[in-house]
């Protein structure tokens, strides 16, 4: 099979390249209104773009009530999906009004940041507190400007329960930390496999290239 996304050729009933790019790490994002009204929206395209500095983002198609709070306050929190918290993430994708807090609308329970003034999600195990840095428009290849809206922030405090910790280490299975995986599947970690990096940090491809 062969399609152009383009031209929606594949002739399936669903789209399939989100199922290929998968699973996706979903960034449930809480921030507040300049009211002061919190939200709470999950997003799968999200993820960590590098370590020093520690930043994150997550796009928005459409510029939808978190950019919008994010932008005007300038602060926001990464919360933890987890398989125990599945249903509550569902609950706040869907769309409400912008004086409503998802939190009330699921009954979750809000946890103060330190740092920020957006609330955490108490239940989640693990919570980023970030400051706003810049909101990125992604062109096409054809230099058009899609109504999509990358939010970026800098970590600048990290949530973990102690249970979460294993031998030193934050450890995925013990959270069940969720993921999206395309149509409506989820997926969760509940297994890992480990592979120690070669020594030097890459292949000495020169050692290992048979003499002639």
């Amino acid at each position: 099979m062969f399609y152009e996304p383009s031209k929606r050729n594949h002739g399936l009933p669903f789209s399939p390249l989100k199922a290929i790019v998968a699973p996706r790490p979903i960034g449930w994002i809480s921030s507040l209104t300049p009211e002061g009204v919190a939200n709470l929206a999950p997003y799968s395209f999200f993820n960590l773009i590098c370590e020093a500095p520690p930043l994150v983002m997550f796009s928005s198609a459409g510029h939808k009530d978190s950019a919008a709070n994010i932008e005007a306050t300038g602060e926001f929190v990464c919360n933890l999906a987890t398989l125990d918290l599945i249903d509550a993430v569902n609950l706040t994708s869907a769309p409400a009004p912008r004086d409503v807090s998802e939190f009330d609308l699921v009954g979750l329970e809000r946890a103060p940041s330190r740092l920020v003034k957006p609330p955490r999600v108490a239940a989640s195990p693990c919570a980023l507190e970030c400051v706003y840095v810049e909101t990125f428009r992604p062109r096409g290849k054809d230099g058009t400007l899609p109504d999509q809206h990358m939010i970026i922030g800098e970590i600048v405090g990290v949530h973990v329960d102690d249970a979460a910790i294993v031998d030193g280490r934050v450890d995925m299975r013990v959270m069940k930390s969720l993921a999206r995986c395309g149509y409506l599947d989820y997926s969760f970690v509940d297994e890992l496999t480990e592979r120690e990096r070669p020594p030097g940090g890459g292949m000495d491809l020169k050692a290992r290239t048979p003499k002639a």
